[in-house]
């Protein structure tokens, strides 16, 4: 069979609930760039085990998607996961309660050393910038199971 994702066979209603990702703070990063050309993968969906170590990347350019592009970006953090899980693409992240965006999409520039994961943002803004912390716990919202 071919790859459900590249054949637009799979979105996101095909995942009925998940729980909540929590991760915490490794390294804050700063700083933004223009022309950073990360290439999203198709697939919408990522899975980890507890204790990965993923890279948080912020975007303003609100049509960044599954197999699309970023280009403007800002720098968040590298976070460790502390609940294995899927992070979908859609899924909400916060910060002390306060949505800082979604996730866009997944890149696999520095694979298998980490995964870039993009955070589609209202306003582009690095981890300092925001007042991120080493320690500091980041959510990234699963889906509520349906009563």
């Amino acid at each position: 069979m071919a790859d459900p994702y590249a054949s637009n066979l799979v979105n996101r209603s095909f995942y009925h609930s998940k729980p909540d990702i929590r991760t915490n703070i490794v390294v804050v990063l700063t700083g933004t760039l223009e022309n950073r050309g990360l290439e999203l993968i198709k697939p919408i969906s990522r899975a980890f085990p507890a204790g990965t170590i993923i890279e948080l990347i912020g975007t303003d350019e609100q049509g960044a998607a599954p197999g699309g592009s970023a280009q403007r970006i800002a720098y968040l953090a590298f976070v460790e996961l502390l609940d294995g899980g899927v992070i979908l693409s859609g899924d909400t992240v916060s910060f002390k309660g306060t949505q800082i965006g979604t996730i866009a999409g997944f890149d696999d520039t520095h694979m298998p050393n980490h995964q870039n994961t993009i955070v589609r943002m209202q306003t582009r803004r690095s981890g300092a910038e925001i007042g991120l912390a080493p320690g500091d716990e980041i959510l990234i919202h699963g889906i509520p199971q349906p009563r």
